[in-house]
């Protein structure tokens, strides 16, 4: 890759620093006759008005001049680096100051007295590095940017496929695309504020929407039954979480994993008097916790046929009153801290809006 680079001088602008004006004068000769474009400044003042003003690729520049020195340049110019590169010019007294220049990140030096040789030498070497260490920082960021995009494809992928694998039971069922997808909204904000990484946020908000895909086992006359539901039709009603793991189970893919274990725990309860297993307390699964909380939210929150939307402050009082007996307790606590976050989430992505698109 280094044999690629090419230093070319009539594209480069130095500026030599140094309080002497022979040296400065020395300095110059050396590198316009070669084809660099110079700048001069007498001080390290002087020089960071240059930088302000002009674009500079390198500083040739001494180590020991009057008031600040050429290392509290280097200091005060690191944020530049390696848009600006620096060679310093020393004395042989000096070299210690030096290794503590190229410590803070210059890229080379020069002992006097020097030969315009040695001057051609450093400067074209600390040009390479500078344009190698852009090329790799560049490089960087490219490969970043890919995958944050592909990051983003699969996220997208992994969301529609779970809002495709549930649209079936949503044309049977009485929710809205809407409900289902905010379930994996509220989730995965729910996530974030447990320290989740952004691997297991984005994984929970594809599965959470998936919690009640066994509905697409439950007969038409029971889901949709405008009455209260018989006893035997609740229990048949119930089979719903075992269904949607059944459905779910056997995958490979992390989200569908997740998801079968939310489709199955997020009608337990924390106090054990849940279903289907009757699981008490952390026996039930984070995410399954997660999303019991976040989906009665949401069910309270909006309109449906049989009821109204609740108010904020009456859905507060339900959450806080299910506090160790349906909700994790803290959970509870981190929900209602940062209420305003999924207020948000609710009034972004309304029902209304979509009543015809199922949140695919």
């Amino acid at each position: 890759m280094t044999d690629n680079i090419q230093v070319v001088p009539q594209q480069v602008s130095v500026l030599i620093v140094d309080d002497l004006a022979i040296v400065r004068l020395s300095l110059r000769h050396i590198l316009t006759k070669s084809g660099y474009r110079c700048r001069e400044a007498e001080d390290v003042a002087a020089a960071l008005a240059v930088l302000d003003e002009d674009t500079i690729d390198l500083i040739l520049c001494d180590i020991q001049m009057p008031g600040a020195s050429g290392l509290d340049l280097v200091k005060a110019i690191k944020h530049r680096i390696p848009d600006t590169s620096v060679v310093m010019v020393s004395s042989l007294e000096e070299a210690e100051t030096a290794i503590e220049c190229l410590q803070r990140g210059a890229f080379g030096y020069v002992l006097k007295p020097y030969q315009p040789r040695e001057i051609l030498v450093q400067v074209n070497s600390a040009l390479r590095r500078r344009m190698l260490e852009i090329a790799f920082r560049d490089r960087e960021a490219q490969l970043a940017q890919k995958v944050r995009e592909q990051t983003l494809e699969i996220r997208d992928s992994r969301e529609e496929i779970a809002l495709r694998l549930i649209a079936a039971s949503e044309h049977r069922d009485n929710e809205t695309g809407m409900h289902v997808r905010r379930i994996g909204l509220y989730a995965a904000e729910l996530a974030r504020l447990l320290g989740w990484d952004l691997q297991g946020v984005d994984t929970i908000r594809a599965a959470a929407p998936m919690h009640d895909i066994g509905k697409i086992g439950v007969p038409d006359a029971i889901l949709q039954k405008p009455s209260a539901l018989t006893e035997e039709e609740w229990v048949t009603m119930k089979r719903h979480t075992t269904m949607g793991a059944t459905i779910l189970k056997g995958s490979a893919v992390p989200f569908i994993q997740m998801g079968a274990r939310i489709a199955i725990g997020h009608h337990e309860k924390w106090d054990g008097t849940g279903y289907p297993k009757g699981l008490r307390g952390e026996a039930i699964t984070l995410e399954a916790r997660i999303t019991a909380l976040v989906d009665v939210y949401d069910a309270v929150s909006n309109r449906r046929h049989y009821k109204e939307p609740w108010p904020e402050e009456q859905v507060v009082e339900l959450i806080l009153k299910g506090s160790g007996v349906h909700f994790d307790p803290r959970l509870v606590e981190l929900f209602l801290a940062n209420l305003e976050r999924f207020r948000a989430i609710l009034n972004a992505n309304p029902d209304e809006a979509h009543d015809e698109d199922p949140g695919i």
